[in-house]
């Protein structure tokens, strides 16, 4: 059974700003003559690691509201800069938007079952791209969009 994984987004302002930095990184690997690959650290192994692995997703919060997911691609044990151990969550570099839902602070990840999880936008999302999240989210939630 799938379960996906929630995280904040911290000092993101946009989904488009995501993408941006996510593709710098990418470009800083390349320079490095390193395989470009989108991973965040965290500390601890998800213990439901093949439940992640079976299609999950990391849901990015952004300024308190789920905006967009990246589909999980692999879990590395790995180590940070200082020898500590670490897990390396691996990602796919598409944007996948999702229906904005607010989500309260909290640290580090945590399970996201799928049927709690907003549905992907599809081609909704060129229609509510320059809108603010909230106003979508309410003129969907008016039956407008």
């Amino acid at each position: 059974m799938t379960v996906n994984l929630i995280k904040l987004c911290v000092g993101i302002e946009t989904v488009e700003h995501l993408a941006q930095v996510q593709a710098a990184r990418m470009d800083a690997a390349r320079a490095r003559g390193e395989e470009p690959q989108l991973r965040h650290l965290t500390r601890n192994m998800p213990r439901r690691r093949d439940e992640v692995l079976d299609g999950g997703s990391l849901y990015w919060v952004i300024k308190g509201v789920i905006q967009v997911r990246q589909r999980i691609i692999g879990l590395e044990h790995t180590e940070r800069e200082n020898g500590t151990p670490a897990c390396a969550i691996l990602y796919a570099p598409e944007h996948v938007r999702t229906e904005p839902r607010a989500f309260r602070a909290f640290q580090g990840w945590r399970y996201f079952p799928v049927d709690k999880a907003p549905a992907d936008l599809g081609d909704m999302a060129r229609n509510t791209a320059d809108l603010p999240p909230e106003m979508a989210a309410e003129l969907r939630d008016l039956g407008l969009l």
